[in-house]
């Protein structure tokens, strides 16, 4: 039986990079969709880095993707901008924004950045870790880049994962961060699951009946499960408010499906905001509060059976160390559609 053989970071940016650029995607563009993609990968979220560069690539024979975009800043005033994306690959249109929120910020203590007509942008934690390394706290939502969620009660499916991710400092200690999907698994995931051949588990997705999906090729058959039942639901409408309809984005059934429609302007709406804990008193006592929370729940009584206390973004944290050593997971089955893809751009395939 294949096993999963690891690739290192350097060499899965270098894969990456040079496929986008046989695609058509200028090189710097390409090496740098190309971090952004490995960050992913870094801090586990598997079902959004390398593991998208065929559907990437896909889009971008397609016609899907602007290749020569001018991201430009559409709107703006005071602490606040819109970015227009140019239907670039989303990557590009997110760190645009970062840079522009980092900007903004330093000037006002806290800003809004929205984005409309960007496309699929990797996991969302990414963009708010960096935001947190500069020191100040990162929030990023965004409306998914097609609709598997179904309004509570309902069937049709008009509502995306709808990500949201925090990032606060903590000094020396691992990045407080939450990322998480609007349902109670990203569609990305159900995506992997299906790639490897693996079940997966009751509660992620039901039928049309309300009826459990453990099987993914079968996500076609009905929606992705919210979380935390209807308020999951009121969540992912409310990010898609801010991060859709307000940025003049595609949301509800003007949502366009990048996996089903290659060729199609996704005008994906996303939002960056980030804000200087500064504003607010002493940087340092912040961070020492923010310490003594952690530190105070890390040892706290634990259940029965739990042998810690986990703080969100320790296991990211945890896991980006590994593979930075380590090197990033490739399954047989991954390898296999990363190869395929690389013969079909004319590069050289992996060999691991």
């Amino acid at each position: 039986m294949a096993q999963t053989k690891y690739l290192a970071v350097a060499a899965a940016e270098h894969f990456i990079s040079v496929n986008l650029a046989a695609a058509g995607v200028p090189r710097s563009d390409a090496t740098q969709v190309a971090y952004w993609m490995v960050q992913s990968d870094l801090v586990g979220a598997d079902g959004h880095g390398i593991f998208r560069l065929p559907s990437y690539i896909k889009r971008i024979k397609a016609g899907g993707v602007n290749l020569t975009p001018t991201i430009r800043v559409e709107h703006e005033q005071g602490a606040t901008a819109l970015l227009h994306g140019d239907n670039a690959l989303g990557h590009l249109v997110m760190a645009r924004a970062v840079d522009l929120a980092i900007q903004k910020a330093s000037a006002h203590s806290v800003c809004w950045i929205g984005s409309h007509y960007g496309n699929h942008a990797g996991a969302a934690s990414v963009y708010v870790r960096k935001l947190a390394e500069a020191g100040f706290i990162g929030i990023y939502m965004a409306v998914g880049n097609a609709n598997h969620m179904a309004p509570w009660g309902g069937i049709d499916l008009l509502l995306s994962t709808n990500p949201l991710a925090i990032a606060v400092p903590a000094g020396n200690r691992p990045i407080v961060l939450l990322d998480m999907a609007t349902t109670v698994a990203a569609y990305g995931k159900v995506k992997l699951a299906a790639q490897q051949g693996e079940s997966i588990p009751e509660g992620w997705m039901i039928d049309r009946l309300g009826n459990p999906i453990t099987d993914p090729k079968r996500s076609a058959e009905g929606s992705l499960v919210p979380i935390g039942g209807y308020k999951g639901y009121g969540l992912a409408l409310m990010i898609g408010l801010l991060a859709g309809a307000l940025n003049n984005a595609a949301v509800g059934k003007g949502t366009v499906d990048f996996n089903a429609h290659h060729d199609a302007v996704t005008n994906t709406g996303q939002v960056m905001i980030a804000v200087d804990p500064k504003a607010f008193g002493d940087e340092q006592q912040f961070i020492e509060r923010v310490i003594q929370l952690v530190d105070d729940l890390k040892n706290s009584k634990r259940l029965p059976g739990n042998d810690e206390i986990r703080i969100p973004g320790e296991g990211a944290a945890k896991k980006m160390a590994e593979r930075l050593e380590q090197g990033i997971p490739i399954s047989p089955e991954l390898m296999q559609a990363l190869n395929q893809c690389a013969q079909e751009c004319g590069v050289t395939t992996l060999n691991l």
